[in-house]
């Protein structure tokens, strides 16, 4: 039994690292076992593998690894019983735990899914999905994030649920990879996906509809477009084009099936939209593709305020585990945030609880008269169901 659970039964249900991490061990109930490769024995499990980068992120330090040997609290926590060695830990992030990392990746997103709700402004407009890629800058030495010349960048590919902010599949390429191979990858039949115009394909309008996979996709205002419906358009409001279409030159490119087109404007700006959405109002088109800004956010945040651009891997492999593990962490934060909060992720509800985690430490440390923090073991085994 671990110190933890001994000491602070009666009250372990309050801890809010104990809290944050709860649905990743929920998911490695049914994770596949980390097995060292070789006759030597691994230096850290699984669990320590997944909590050492996602500490790191939720952390504002500039070295990840750093921290574990100089603050107490993380070598004692969150550092393996014995502490790891960079060559250790980059040994592991590079060549260790694909299996489970995606395992658990998949899992946690199931769960997020089924307790965070659709938000009830975007709960009339469907499954909506935005798709988008990022470049992450590379080092001179990842010869394989190839993009141009003295400039190499890795991109990653993300599909993201708007109606509950969360993220859901990635893939990841060099710089140069295109975009829209991707996203069949990233989204699946039923939902709608949000593009933004450089996904305009006439033949992936058809197949995605032979998929039964909605989109709402930005055009070029100079799309040729053959009108078989026009839809009566308020004259006060700011849409000003709603018709069922063909779009591209006949015998060339033209869609073989129906297209419906919405002309908006915004900020004295003009937007034209297709999509196979013939359920929806004008309005409601206008919303979804405005809402894809709703993904941008999301690789704002990920870059400036969990760090998963500040690279602790160099390969393909260890980049993917690094995006992974910066997944998993803004999946943790949105269920702790949802659970205590009864709302989404912010800046300061991150920054509270990290106060909380190490006030809780050092508060219990002080009540039992102990030093803190160090006699509190955070075993997984120890945590209580939320």
């Amino acid at each position: 039994m671990s110190l933890l659970y001994r000491i602070h039964h009666d009250r372990l249900d309050h801890y809010a690292l104990a809290h944050l991490f709860y649905p990743f061990k929920v998911s490695l109930d049914q994770c596949p076992i980390l097995k060292a490769k070789g006759c030597r024995p691994l230096q850290m499990t699984f669990e320590d593998q997944l909590k050492i980068p996602t500490y790191y992120h939720l952390e504002e330090y500039s070295s990840g690894l750093q921290v574990l040997k100089q603050e107490n609290f993380a070598a004692t926590h969150i550092a393996p019983p014995g502490g790891i060695e960079k060559s250790a830990f980059f040994e592991a992030i590079n060549t260790r735990g694909p299996e489970q990392m995606v395992h658990v990746y998949e899992d946690l997103q199931k769960q997020a899914t089924k307790k965070l709700p659709v938000a009830k402004e975007f709960s009339e407009l469907g499954d909506l999905i935005a798709v988008d890629g990022s470049l992450i800058t590379a080092t001179m030495s990842m010869l394989w994030a190839d993009y141009r010349n003295g400039a190499n960048k890795a991109k990653v590919h993300l599909g993201f649920d708007i109606g509950r902010g969360i993220p859901q599949k990635v893939t990841l390429t060099d710089g140069k990879g295109d975009e829209r191979p991707q996203a069949e990858r990233l989204v699946a039949p039923g939902q709608t996906d949000v593009y933004d115009r450089y996904y305009q394909c006439y033949k992936n309008f058809d197949d995605w509809q032979d998929q039964e996979r909605h989109f709402v996709c930005r055009i070029k205002a100079s799309s040729r477009k053959t009108e078989l419906r026009i839809n009566e358009v308020d004259p006060d409001s700011h849409i000003f084009y709603d018709a069922v279409v063909l779009l591209g030159t006949k015998t060339v490119n033209q869609t073989n099936r129906e297209v419906r087109v919405v002309g908006y404007k915004a900020d004295g700006k003009s937007y034209w939209v297709a999509t196979d959405r013939f359920d929806l109002t004008a309005e409601h088109i206008a919303l979804n593709y405005k809402l894809r800004w709703t993904i941008e956010s999301f690789f704002a945040w990920w870059k400036r305020h969990l760090k998963v651009y500040h690279l602790i891997a160099r390969s393909p492999y260890g980049l993917l585990m690094q995006i992974l593990t910066g997944l998993i962490s803004s999946l943790l934060l949105a269920i702790y945030c949802h659970e205590e909060y009864g709302g989404r992720v912010s800046v300061n509800r991150v920054r509270e609880l990290l106060c909380k985690i190490r006030n809780e430490a050092v508060e219990d440390a002080a009540n039992r008269g102990l030093d803190p923090p160090d006699i509190i073991d955070l075993d997984f085994g120890a945590y209580a169901t939320f």
